[in-house]
């Protein structure tokens, strides 16, 4: 069996703006792309942006969308700093706080964030399970 990837698209309105948040504001590794669409490389998947109206026609669908889209994205790290430290950043690159980093009900630590297209990141520490290379032990925190 060939390995797999996994690639999250998000349709954007203003791929400029959503370019820098990402790249300049969070700081995630952009790979060489087509202009009219921007790809970076996440621990074991991508992250592609590309123009909503364009992404919509692709599908096959209207572009309007609107209120809640019935989905979250998640960013999980190492440690409850890291999850404060990754809040702080996306706010500082142009990002909305949504829920404020706190203790979980099941014994872990998460936030949310909204990305200036209005997408929702959560950014948690799971203590319990860790979600990244098998050879990167989780730290504590």
């Amino acid at each position: 069996m060939q390995p797999r990837i996994s690639m999250i698209t998000l349709g954007v309105r203003n791929l400029a703006t959503a370019i820098r948040f990402y790249e300049q504001g969070l700081g995630l590794p952009r790979m060489e792309s087509p202009p009219e669409v921007a790809f970076f490389t996440l621990n074991g998947s991508w992250l592609g942006l590309y123009g909503r109206e364009a992404l919509a026609e692709d599908a096959g669908v209207s572009p309007a969308g609107s209120g809640f889209c019935g989905f979250s994205l998640a960013h999980n790290v190492d440690s409850e700093t890291a999850v404060d430290e990754i809040l702080a950043l996306a706010v500082a690159a142009g990002g909305r706080l949504i829920k404020p980093a706190q203790k979980t009900f099941w014994g872990g630590y998460s936030g949310y964030f909204a990305d200036p297209e209005g997408y929702l990141w959560e950014v948690a520490h799971n203590p319990f399970f860790w979600v990244g290379p098998k050879d990167e032990p989780p730290r504590t925190g």
